[in-house]
């Protein structure tokens, strides 16, 4: 196992089951919060007690070779790509950090993840292991360690997206990726059709494309590999070099650009990639930025959620990303599911994992 001075080494497993038990015992729900970066997301919080987990540090097992590591969920998720780079390794899905305090077990428990995630692996598909607390405050393991160790049902992913209501995070074991030796980003102009026009063609060819975006009459696509490979591909896909490429990214991926500015709400739109751009969109005059080639839509609009909705509903979902001046649906931000699936699967397992709801409720969803 390799470890590093950067990162704190604090194992507060005891202290979290005690503050779970006693929850529990008291019939107070617990609001769980790792750095807080992403406490907008989602519905808000039926709970008065805070269970704050960002002090559950450490790396527990790290061995580049293998390309997996193990880490508490409190770990800052900068020192874990700091390590990670180190190493000539990175997170294959690119989490979006929204602060300073960001940690490891809250970019899993969102479930978000950055502009490489349709040419790499989701959040979901990184993970391969969690140790978690359920609502009795027991310790318990799925997954494991190591690529390849799972038969059947990975209730380990499960984690993956689910905000914290099922269970309180311990520890995480993800896949990693060797960093490409080379990165390119090429910039040209179009408007928003051609430009899901060229999308689309570029996804029916082997291109080592890592991210792409279009946002104001101008598409960005970002290239990885041997310089003699991105040479070749640039003159296939044209465009000029983006300077300061890295920056642009990140500030795409943090929220840092100009578009995410402002007081309207903003909608994240999951489609099928080719879905037509006026589809989407409420009105002609709609701010959008088009991300995952044409799979992902931001729309800053105050339009009515039932018509987001209803737009989005051939193969996606809409999703209130952030309130911001607007407000709430009453039914929540997330597209609500079917009677169905809700009892059937979402409910019972906040029954077999959580059955008092002491975990976060209602930030997946209302009554969950």
């Amino acid at each position: 196992m390799m470890t590093t001075a950067a990162l704190a080494d604090h194992d507060a497993e005891a202290d979290l089951i005690a503050a779970v038990q006693a929850a529990a015992a008291a019939g107070e729900p617990l609001a769980i919060r790792g750095g807080g970066t992403k406490a907008f997301y989602g519905n808000p919080v039926g709970a008065a007690r805070v269970l704050d987990c960002s002090v559950h540090q450490g790396v527990v097992a790290y061995e580049p070779s293998e390309l997996v590591i193990t880490v508490r969920a409190g770990t800052p998720l900068a020192a874990v790509e700091a390590l990670l780079a180190a190493h000539g390794q990175q997170l294959p899905f690119e989490p979006p950090h929204f602060g300073p305090a960001a940690t490891i077990g809250g970019a899993v428990a969102s479930g978000l993840s950055g502009p490489r995630r349709p040419y790499a692996a989701s959040v979901r598909d990184a993970v391969l292991g969690v140790r978690l607390l359920n609502g009795h405050g027991q310790a318990l393991g799925f997954g494991g360690r190591v690529m390849k160790n799972v038969a059947g049902y990975d209730l380990s992913r499960l984690m993956a997206g689910s905000l914290g209501v099922l269970a309180v995070l311990l520890e995480v074991s993800l896949k990693v990726t060797p960093v490409p030796p080379g990165r390119l980003t090429l910039v040209r102009e179009a408007d928003a059709v051609g430009a899901l026009t060229l999308l689309q063609g570029w996804g029916r060819c082997s291109l080592p494309i890592t991210g792409t975006a279009w946002l104001d009459g101008l598409l960005y696509v970002r290239l990885t590999g041997s310089e003699s490979g991105l040479a070749e591909v640039r003159q296939g896909i044209g465009g000029r070099p983006l300077p300061d490429a890295d920056q642009f990214w990140t500030e795409l991926r943090e929220q840092r650009l100009a578009f995410f500015a402002g007081e309207v709400p903003l909608w994240r739109l999951s489609v099928l990639p080719a879905t037509p751009i006026m589809a989407v969109l409420p009105s002609p005059q709609t701010p959008q930025l088009i991300e995952w080639g044409g799979a992902l839509r931001w729309l800053r609009t105050d339009a009515p959620a039932a018509d987001l909705r209803a737009r989005a509903a051939a193969g996606g979902h809409a999703t209130l990303f952030r309130v911001n001046a607007g407000s709430a649906p009453a039914d929540g931000v997330f597209t609500p599911l079917p009677a169905v699936p809700m009892r059937r699967l979402h409910q019972r397992l906040k029954a077999a994992f959580d059955p008092a709801g002491l975990f976060n409720p209602g930030r997946l969803y209302p009554g969950l």
